[in-house]
């Protein structure tokens, strides 16, 4: 294994799904790997986590993220150097050129959907986000990826040889070690048991509010708790339109362990997402005993398969309470197939064999 050093740029971010993921895999990596291993990360001064490892070592760097242009491009790419290392990008960003080592792209979502990017910032996201995109599939020793959907249009887009794209997939056992707790119930008394639809995910467009909007407005019957935090920029609109229905329950942040309790309780976990590189929460809801109703597109109906009930993320022509009625295949074999632990071991062999 050549020595490799993991960028820790996400130690500084909202824990969101690519974040969730890199804790998890480096978290699964360092119980894989030996204490022979040459295997780092490097933190950033300004980490809001510092994770305890005990085969990855931690190079603490002096300085800050406070752009992560200058972090990747600069800070990072010269750590590379410096220590003669093979970098590790979990983060859909890297070093420009031969620098750029081993390195994911979740999804192509700025590549796919750019109009959904409309303010300055969001053009200026989508720009750099691009740039990373073309830079990570036309430089990096190995594209990473985390569905074949998601290796399909790297090469739709990018051209990138199939051998040279692996995929990575999420996994959902971080949820074992997290207890429930009803407490949200106290807080929000109108969600009973078996009674209301829950979503959850960033309060970006892509995860298509807008359809929860239009379903509950013309099911004043039915109850709905949405939660998630709205992130600068590509921001969902209808936030606004939603706080005015009356059957709809908007609980912001809400933590991993009050999120298991919703998935626990309520009637369906609801994902009406248009564009998704995997999909997490779905996964998260399966493994709480949820069923899962997610949209017919993107990776969705790949990783979820039979466990599912789908609908069209432009249609809100249907019933939710009798989709819910029909039988879906256990989540058993879903559960047993996308585990961070399964994820770490085939990258563990992406990292012996380069």
């Amino acid at each position: 294994m050549n020595r490799i050093l993991i960028n820790g740029n996400f130690l500084c971010r909202n824990l969101t799904g690519i974040e969730r993921f890199a804790f998890e895999i480096c978290r699964q990596l360092d119980a894989l790997l030996d204490s022979e291993a040459d295997v780092s990360i490097l933190v950033p001064k300004n980490a809001r986590t510092v994770p305890e490892y005990k085969n990855i070592k931690l190079i603490h760097s002096p300085k800050e993220i406070h752009g992560f242009p200058f972090w990747d491009m600069g800070i990072f790419a010269k750590a590379c150097k410096k220590t003669k290392s093979t970098g590790l990008n979990f983060s859909n960003t890297a070093p420009l050129g031969k620098l750029c080592g081993l390195s994911f792209i979740h999804d192509v979502y700025a590549k796919d959907f750019p109009n959904d990017f409309n303010t300055f910032k969001d053009k200026l996201v989508k720009l750099y986000c691009r740039i990373s995109y073309w830079n990570i599939a036309h430089n990096a020793k190995k594209v990473l990826t985390v569905s074949e959907f998601s290796k399909g249009r790297i090469q739709h887009w990018y051209k990138t040889p199939s051998e040279k794209i692996a995929v990575i997939p999420n996994g959902w056992d971080h949820f074992l070690d997290i207890k429930s707790n009803e407490e949200i119930f106290d807080k929000f008394p109108l969600l009973k048991e078996k009674e209301f639809f829950f979503t959850l995910g960033s309060l970006q467009k892509r995860k298509n509010l807008k359809w929860i909007l239009e379903y509950a407005k013309s099911h004043p019957e039915d109850l709905f708790a949405v939660s998630g935090k709205t992130i600068s920029g590509m921001h969902s609109e209808e936030i606004g339109d939603l706080s005015q229905l009356k059957n709809v329950i908007l609980l912001g942040y809400v933590s991993d362990e009050e999120v298991k309790a919703l998935m626990e309780k309520c009637k369906a976990f609801v994902f009406p997402t248009y564009y998704e590189g995997f999909g997490i929460p779905p996964l998260e809801a399966l493994a709480a005993g949820a069923k899962i109703i997610v949209s017919n597109v993107a990776s969705l109906p790949e990783i979820y398969g039979d466990s599912a009930v789908y609908i069209n993320p432009q249609d809100t022509n249907v019933e939710l309470n009798d989709l819910i009625k029909k039988d879906c295949s256990s989540s058993e074999e879903v559960l047993k197939k996308y585990t961070y632990r399964n994820s770490a071991l085939e990258l563990l062999k992406i990292l012996i064999s380069n």
